[in-house]
């Protein structure tokens, strides 16, 4: 019982670790994406919704190869190809449900800055999570998940 008990404590030590480098990738990958979002939205005039998906995507490309090489451990039987499919399906997910909330948020609080910046700020919490419990899962070779008790 003990064993179990401190493994379980490392275990959530190593999550925790985990998450922290997530959350500097994310933090790097979020300025990408919300500058861009500005800069699109407010200087040059295009739609948030538009300006949101554009930023996204490009801040996408940068987290996945940030991600796979400071956060997550690629698994030795899934090809580059295979794990990059994975993360711009997850991906996609994610920008569904970041459209989703900035447009939501937009539509209650209107599309100058303050409400662009609160929409942005709830759609990367929620979004980040969703990215970072489901990219674990899918893509980390020390995800749980991927090793079994002999």
């Amino acid at each position: 019982m003990f064993q179990t008990a401190c493994g379980g404590i490392v275990q959530v030590r190593q999550l925790i670790k985990q998450f922290l480098k997530f959350q500097v990738v994310g933090g790097i990958a979020f300025a990408i994406d919300y500058l861009g979002l500005m800069l699109l939205s407010q200087a040059f005039g295009l739609e948030p919704v538009v300006a949101a998906a554009v930023s996204y995507i490009i801040s996408t490309v940068f987290n996945y190869y940030a991600s796979m090489k400071f956060v997550f451990t690629h698994q030795d039987d899934m090809s580059r190809r295979r794990e990059f499919t994975i993360f711009l399906i997850l991906s996609a997910i994610g920008l569904g449900l970041n459209e989703l909330i900035i447009w939501a948020g937009t539509e209650w609080l209107g599309d100058g800055a303050f409400a662009v910046t609160a929409s942005k700020l709830a759609a990367t919490a929620i979004v980040g999570v969703f990215n970072f419990f489901t990219r674990r899962y899918f893509l980390d070779a020390n995800s749980p998940h991927n090793h079994t008790d002999d």
